[in-house]
């Protein structure tokens, strides 16, 4: 075999062996995945068998000297070529796995309550609640010291539970139940809360009552049994609703012989006839001061009668009386006689008073006038100064021309007899023509005495 033959054989056997370790994943030579591999000597050979006629010489002429033939020793350079291999796949053979994270544990149930468990003191309106995050709340009972369980309500998720009812002075209510956390394992709910215990419960009076019938200025009045440190707290918690709606006011007023302020709400103009009133009182767990509480709720339902308005002009010697706007009576009357005298402490109040009382026998008395245990009869008290509508038969010569009573309005006693039984509490007196209005020094109801606009002024609301 001639050097050129053996040097053929030579490159085909590397690029064989070359060829493998591509194929195995390895890589030789240059970044473009081509491997050269020089071989001195060697006559350039493909990657595939050399052809039949490598085997025949390939030498160059030479010259000839005694007959014999003599091959070129020029040396020569073999270059071997691989084809590129897929770079991804060498790439995913030798890449080193990246690591996943490990999933962080679920959460277990947290319960809070507010106010906390083991809170004392709490007032027995107060929104109590018991809360989970990363969970929900599977069962929940609250009792009270008798073992009762206490209405409260579970919300839609499930993630809170309210009292949903008043609880009762000085008692220690008791929360057991469950939680389900994010987890899927269970956690207990247990606690303890207790309400204070006042040192008096404050009393709370509506007037007017359930299934009264009044006249058209009948005020509501809600009376209370202490005063009222926040007068704007209690007012939040009254309510008043008409059919139909009427427009009206609350304002803080003291009415004669009562001990702390009451607060009133008439309309602004009397109350259309046959009104429906509806009055709540919530007075339940308010504090009226330190240790002083509302001792419960009050409602009131109750109606508008007719409209019945009484036109006392002082100057006419005559008392008029209208029914929904038609006069229905007209009668003789007789006036205090302050103005005409010089005593004002004689002289009817000018103003609107209402039907306060009615009786149809009283005594009257008044020492300073020389007069004690007077009886009387139809007697309708209009103020609480003494000012009453009633029969007096010892002014009748008067009765429809002069003003000779000590304040009062005499009557007849057939004119006086028929407007008793008529008045009904509520109904609106308007006394006009004499000197002296009505005010809070004629006691009890004077709510009309007073201007629409310092009415509303007397709201602790504004």
């Amino acid at each position: 075999m001639t050097a050129s033959q053996r040097a053929a054989v030579t490159a085909w056997v590397v690029g064989a062996i070359v060829l493998l370790l591509a194929l195995a994943g390895c890589q030789t030579g240059t970044a473009s995945g081509r491997a050269t591999v020089g071989l001195p000597n060697a006559a350039t050979a493909a990657t595939s068998p050399p052809p039949a006629s490598a085997a025949s010489s390939s030498a160059s002429p030479g010259t000839t000297s005694g007959g014999s033939t003599t091959a070129s020793s020029e040396p020569e350079s073999t270059t071997l070529s691989v084809l590129p291999t897929d770079s991804s796949a060498a790439a995913s053979t030798s890449a080193t796995p990246t690591p996943t994270a490990p999933t962080p544990p679920k959460p277990a149930a947290k319960v809070t309550a507010s106010p906390a468990f083991g809170a004392e003191g709490i007032t027995p309106i107060a929104p109590l609640t018991v809360k989970v995050t990363d969970g929900v709340i599977t069962k929940l009972t609250m009792t009270n010291p008798d073992g009762v369980a206490v209405k409260g309500k579970l919300a839609a998720d499930k993630t809170s539970w309210t009292v949903a009812e008043d609880l009762g002075y000085g008692r220690t209510y008791t929360v057991t139940g469950t939680a389900k956390g994010e987890n899927g394992k269970a956690k207990k709910i247990e606690g303890q809360w207790t309400t204070l215990t006042p040192f008096a419960e404050i009393t709370t009076n509506v007037s007017p009552g359930d299934d009264a019938v009044v006249g058209v200025a009948a005020p509501i009045i809600i009376r209370f049994g202490f005063e009222a440190q926040d007068p704007a707290l209690i007012e939040k918690n009254v309510k008043v609703v008409t059919d139909p709606e009427v427009e009206g006011a609350w304002a803080w007023i003291v009415h004669d012989g009562d001990d702390y302020a009451s607060l009133d709400w008439r309309p602004k103009k009397y109350w259309p006839a046959n009104t429906k009133v509806h009055v709540e009182a919530n007075m339940y767990g308010l504090k009226f001061a330190d240790n002083y509480y509302g001792g419960y709720d009050v409602t009131s339902d109750f109606t508008i009668g007719r409209n019945q308005v009484v036109y006392a002009d002082a100057t006419s010697h005559e008392l008029v009386v209208k029914r929904d706007g038609e006069t229905v009576a007209v009668y003789a009357a007789s006036y205090g006689s302050g103005d005409d005298i010089g005593d004002p402490n004689r002289v009817t109040r000018s103003g609107i008073h209402i039907v306060m009382d009615k009786k149809e026998h009283t005594k009257m008395s008044n020492p300073e006038y020389g007069y004690v245990n007077l009886d009387e009869y139809w007697a309708v008290r209009i103020s609480n100064n003494g000012e009453f509508i009633h029969q007096n038969q010892g002014t009748v010569d008067a009765q429809g021309n002069t003003n000779v009573s000590h304040g009062c309005v005499n009557l007849s006693a057939e004119h006086a007899q028929q407007y008793f039984e008529s008045a009904i509490y509520g109904d609106p007196v308007e006394v006009t023509g004499t000197s002296v209005e009505l005010s809070a020094a004629d006691g009890d109801v004077y709510d009309w005495a007073i201007p629409w606009s310092e009415w509303k002024s007397m709201s602790a609301l504004g």
